[in-house]
């Protein structure tokens, strides 16, 4: 009995000693709290007009916002109906006018 008590402290001792360090450490060097990312070696400052510069296009980029309208539109048509019957059609082309 003695020994597996020995046993079990020894191994709460080392578990205690060892653990902290090993999850203090995330291989990253940070500046601060929070602040742990760094660039890859050659990696510009400033990537507007670099080689990482993605150049999106604006027409792609303005789709989901038309999506966005698209999809308030068809809300806005499923609580009208359902204001005026108390039936909720999620099928928009299924709502007479």
């Amino acid at each position: 009995m003695k020994t597996i008590i020995a046993a079990l402290g020894a191994l709460a001792l080392s578990l205690g000693a060892f653990a902290p360090a090993a999850l203090a450490y995330d291989g990253t060097v940070c500046k601060e709290a929070g602040s742990c990312w760094e660039p890859k070696p050659g990696y510009p400052e400033k990537v507007e007009g670099s080689e990482y510069d993605p150049q999106h296009d604006p027409m792609e980029v303005n789709k989901q916002a038309e999506s966005i309208k698209e999809m308030e539109a068809r809300n806005k048509q499923r609580v009208e109906h359902f204001a005026k019957t108390g039936e909720f059609v999620f099928d928009v082309a299924k709502i007479t006018q």
